[in-house]
């Protein structure tokens, strides 16, 4: 089968789904991308850029079987500018979405970009969300945002989206199992974008409850950012300078994976996640996880078929975190990490593995072409 496939925002998790889909997928395809920069822009010009560049020369008498794009193109749009695409089914695939992204204040979210996202999910033939979480999110929000219209509601948008909704995660490539651990003080590892929606100021005040305790530990902060990152990094790299391993952005993958096979402890605190790849990542890796009982997070570590996995999870905040986490400290002491659920745990992990799961995104294209 032949893949027509268009991503405005080529980058980040965007790219790491196309690039581990592409190469392993038994169908044909034909990738345009443009830079991951800009984000707004790339939703406002997209479908006339890609539009443009299908009816030159090089496309205009190319043929193919479906159509996929992510949520950052208007594809209603798009399908208006290049009528003769408008013949192609096409698949939407939601990393993100602009109803729910977390803004500073909730009067400076622009409806524009997320009335796109609407116009996107119902011009599509299939929608797929990374987490069912991200789904009702999404379609939660469509309906508050619908009911605040002045006149002219599409209310019936919510479940026509919903019926052609399927959940498909980011896939992840696995690591090897983890030879003997080597020795030092438990290692805790924090990774995600440096932006106020990953909860940084919560971890931060954690590890300092953990420092005042006396316990003894190494910490690596992976990430970066695309703005002005908060403050609280510069403030936590001199307060910790004495226990930090790694910090900031590690532009060689390997050296990226290495660190999560390498930590303890990987713990997440975000206030706004829709899938959760670096988790994933570090269960995979086999790092003992902390998560937050919200969001993806219970959805990751199949919290609902596994209700003994909830040691993995707090809610109550830095406090709580940190208790857990000189817990933990103390259980490496005695030498077990783990309560006998690790093996388990990264069996779940495997199921995002890119080997296995670009096999069954083929199949569910396949059948989003002939149904």
């Amino acid at each position: 089968m032949k893949v027509l496939a268009l991503e405005p925002y080529y980058g980040g998790s965007h790219r790491a789904f196309l690039d581990g889909w592409t190469s392993r997928s038994r169908h044909a395809w034909t990738v345009l991308t443009l830079p991951a920069s800009n984000w707004k822009w790339r939703m406002r010009h997209a479908a006339v850029t890609f539009a443009r560049k299908l009816s030159g020369k090089r496309y205009s008498r190319r043929n193919w079987d479906v159509l996929l794009c992510s949520d950052m193109l208007n594809l209603a749009e798009f399908l208006g500018l290049a009528p003769v695409r408008a013949k192609l089914p096409a698949v939407a695939y939601f990393h993100e979405s602009q109803l729910t992204y977390p803004t500073r204040n909730e009067q400076a979210r622009d409806l524009h970009f997320a009335v796109t996202n609407m116009t996107t999910a119902l011009a599509a033939k299939a929608v797929w969300f990374n987490s069912a979480f991200h789904r009702d999110s999404f379609l939660n929000a469509l309906a508050g945002v619908l009911e605040a219209m002045p006149d002219n509601q599409p209310r019936w948008a919510p479940e026509t989206i919903r019926a052609k909704s399927r959940v498909y995660p980011q896939g992840i490539d696995p690591f090897p199992p983890r030879g003997p651990r080597r020795p030092g003080p438990i290692r805790i590892c924090w990774a995600a974008r440096w932006e106020h929606d990953k909860g940084p100021e919560e971890f931060f005040e954690a590890v300092g409850i953990l420092a005042s305790r006396g316990v003894d530990f190494r910490l690596s902060v992976l990430g970066q950012h695309f703005s002005e990152a908060p403050p609280v990094f510069d403030e936590a790299r001199e307060q910790f300078a004495e226990h930090i391993d790694y910090w900031g952005y590690q532009p060689d993958r390997q050296g990226y994976r290495a660190v999560l096979q390498d930590a303890d402890v990987f713990v997440a605190t975000a206030i706004h996640e829709f899938f959760g790849v670096s988790a994933a990542e570090a269960i995979s890796a086999g790092a003992y996880p902390l998560l937050p009982k919200r969001l993806a997070y219970p959805e990751l570590i199949q919290l609902g078929d596994h209700p003994e996995r909830r040691e993995f999870l707090y809610e109550g905040g830095a406090k709580e975190l940190a208790g857990k986490l000189v817990t933990l400290a103390e259980r490496l002491c005695d030498g077990g990490l783990w309560g006998g659920q690790g093996n388990e745990l990264a069996k779940g992990a495997a199921g995002f593995a890119w080997d296995r799961l670009a096999g069954e995104l083929d199949d569910a294209l396949a059948a989003a072409v002939t149904s």
